[in-house]
């Protein structure tokens, strides 16, 4: 069984920081996509930011320039970095990534529980 899991996340004031990481255990053949997204509160699930296993990334317009997000392959871990943060920012962050997990030619996605993230005014 593969797991993500997620940590991180805290209470930061405005214009703060917070480290987010992602580790993916359990039997694991490759990793491709690796993503954060964040959920609001009434609002639906959006995608933050996107890596590849190659290392190629993607950001929401809304964080470019103040979020990077990066990956150790070894480790099967993703981590976003958080700079500048708004209270706008505050939600629950999870990670997806698209996994082979067995010998099947095909990939399944799998997603954490979610690390709260607040950012107070």
């Amino acid at each position: 069984q593969v797991q993500l899991v997620e940590s991180g996340g805290g209470l930061v004031q405005a214009g703060g920081s917070l480290r987010l990481s992602c580790t993916a255990s359990g039997t694991i053949l490759r990793i491709e996509d690796m993503d954060w997204y964040r959920q609001q509160h009434g609002k639906e699930r959006e995608l933050v930011a996107r890596i590849t296993n190659g290392g190629d990334t993607k950001y929401a317009d809304y964080v470019t320039g103040r979020f990077i997000i990066s990956r150790d392959n070894a480790k099967n871990t993703a981590y976003l970095q958080m700079n500048a943060l708004q209270p706008e920012d505050t939600a629950v962050y999870y990670c997806h990534a698209e996994i082979r997990s067995s010998w099947l030619p095909r990939f399944d996605d799998f997603w954490g529980r979610g690390t709260q993230v607040t950012v107070s005014s």
